[in-house]
């Protein structure tokens, strides 16, 4: 599932490309859409919330869509080959008189009446890259189950919008806690400093195509993607395991002498390798 800021990449693109313009072209590959025409309307704009994408159109109309893990929004010059899958992958495709925005594998592609857009994003905490940014609401809202692994929380998005896998790993190696750790359990100062450290990250990456938390010149992620490579700062082999109930892949990656806390049982992090191990790190 995409990052906070790859859907902000993604809002920018859309926004630079269709905003202002009028659509000569509208085309919903969807069985519950597929009468739906947008021609003639004047795309207004392309906003982020979280890791949602609300295009607005005149008249009063939202499209809201979701990556999820495969999805994927391109955007082509006239006349310039697709090539973001086979055609039968396409759910819908937005045209003007310059750029087509094709979206690919969207598990989520729901028109609406824009004064309804609440109630697809109103769930959502405090967006980390949004203008409702709210650090003290957000560290609130993850304090409100203490019990709960503090990589559980992180990711989920009604506490505060905008984390995925890789910087839920990424920050609990910044904060020195294994991602099951309860959130209650971690030291009351690092946990004052969570809103903004996750904030500061994603505001640097938002116009980055690669993504960089390290600092450090060719090493771009501290624990993420590198078991069982040896950590930047101690050496000692990376470890990956899953996270969660099970019902979706939650590769979670962690440094065992940088990092106090609980862990799951050593076995874990091969069973995960073994039902991984074509994927790249």
């Amino acid at each position: 599932m995409p990052e906070g800021d790859t859907v902000w990449q993604a809002a920018r693109r859309l926004h630079e490309a269709l905003a202002g313009e009028v659509l000569i072209r509208s085309d919903f590959r969807v069985p519950k859409y597929a009468t739906v025409d947008l021609t003639g309307r004047r795309v207004l704009s392309t906003v982020p919330r979280g890791k949602h994408l609300l295009t607005r159109f005149e008249g009063g109309l939202t499209l809201h869509t979701h990556l999820r893990m495969e999805g994927a929004w391109k955007v082509y010059g006239a006349g310039e080959r697709w090539r973001g899958g086979p055609g039968h992958q396409i759910r819908v495709i937005l045209g003007t008189d310059h750029r087509t925005a094709v979206g690919y594998r969207l598990q989520v592609l729901e028109l609406l009446r824009t004064t309804e857009e609440e109630r697809v994003v109103g769930h959502l905490g405090p967006d980390l890259l949004g203008p409702d940014w709210d650090p003290e609401r957000a560290l609130a809202n993850l304090r409100t189950d203490p019990a709960r692994p503090l990589g559980e929380a992180l990711l989920d998005q009604r506490n505060l919008a905008g984390i995925g896998n890789i910087y839920k790993s990424e920050l609990c190696f910044l904060l020195g806690a294994t991602p099951w750790l309860p959130v209650g359990a971690l030291p009351a100062d690092r946990a004052e400093k969570l809103p903004g450290l996750a904030h500061r990250l994603l505001e640097a990456n938002r116009d980055r195509p690669v993504r960089q938390t390290t600092g450090l010149r060719h090493q771009d992620l501290f624990v993420y993607g590198r078991a069982p490579r040896p950590c930047l700062r101690c050496r000692t082999p990376v470890r990956v395991a899953d996270q969660g109930d099970g019902s979706q892949d939650r590769p979670t990656y962690w440094c065992p002498t940088c990092q106090t806390g609980p862990a799951p049982a050593p076995d874990a992090p091969q069973r995960w390798r073994e039902r991984h191990r074509r994927t790249p790190t």
